[in-house]
């Protein structure tokens, strides 16, 4: 796949409810994600696994009543981003916040290697 291959199926995915599926097609097994700030586990996360991981905890944690994906933005040959907006509600606290973010994939040997998100704290 080329990156704007990987990029628009990236972004079509999480529109349609398909980003599970994606990791598994889209990311290197090996692939790091790395978050803004420490949410208790770490900034950072390696290998599909733990992706997924990082996916449940979410999807347990999280209700997510409005979701948006601008994008993608390629740089150069390797690297695109995506701009998020998401309206949420912590399902232990009800508290729901309308947030947005800035996410960079790194893509290498046609895949996702690297995803970085960047967001107000």
């Amino acid at each position: 796949m080329t990156l704007n291959d990987i990029a628009n199926e990236l972004v079509a995915g999480c529109r349609e409810g398909r980003e599970r599926a994606n990791l598994d097609r889209l990311y290197a097994t090996d692939a790091v994600s790395v978050e803004a700030t420490d949410m208790g586990g770490g900034r950072e996360t390696v290998g599909l696994a733990g992706i997924h991981g990082k996916h449940d905890w979410w999807g347990a944690n999280f209700d997510v009543h409005g979701f948006t994906a601008e994008g993608p933005f390629l740089h150069g040959d390797d690297r695109f981003s995506v701009i998020f907006e998401m309206d949420t509600q912590n399902k232990a606290t009800g508290e729901r916040r309308k947030d947005r973010e800035v996410a960079v994939y790194h893509v290498k040997g046609g895949k996702i290697v690297r995803e970085e998100f960047f967001y107000a704290i």
